[in-house]
């Protein structure tokens, strides 16, 4: 297949629209899910933070030593809920190499101290493309 050059341009324009289009679409979800966080925190009394990410991390217990690295395998106990409270996955013991999992995971981890407890509250572009994911974790052990 031959394409004339003004044939090449309309297409390369037309790619050009479709992926601003979904970019601005993907702004406004990001957003909308931002605003929502907001919304949970304040209706849950939740006094955390955003990464710049957009990762809402909410320390429930400190826990003591170091930190684990994305590269370090974790041994974890979580609930995952839906945004609406659903309790969606339970697992007293959980093992995983880190850089294995979810973005929000890697991001909002090596923030916990082994011991630690938190609440992750994960948009979709740093989990599930269907919306926002809220997970309880505890942090037992890990090794890097």
């Amino acid at each position: 297949m031959v394409l004339k050059k003004g044939n090449v341009f309309v297409l390369l324009l037309l790619v050009a629209v479709l992926f601003g289009a979904c970019k601005k679409d993907e702004e406004d979800k990001q957003q909308i899910e931002h605003n929502q966080i907001i919304q949970y925190a304040a209706d849950n009394n939740l006094d955390g933070y955003f990464t710049e990410s957009g990762l809402y991390y909410v320390v429930i217990e400190e826990g003591t030593g170091d930190h684990p690295t994305v590269e370090s395998n974790i041994a974890v106990a979580y609930t995952l809920y839906d945004y609406n409270g659903k309790v969606l996955q339970e697992n007293d013991y959980f093992t995983s190499k880190l850089n294995k999992l979810i973005l929000g995971w890697q991001e909002g981890i090596p923030l916990m101290k082994e011991d630690g407890k938190c609440k992750l509250i994960v948009p979709s572009h740093l989990a599930y493309d269907d919306g926002i994911r809220i997970f309880d974790i505890t942090l037992f052990s890990f090794s890097k």
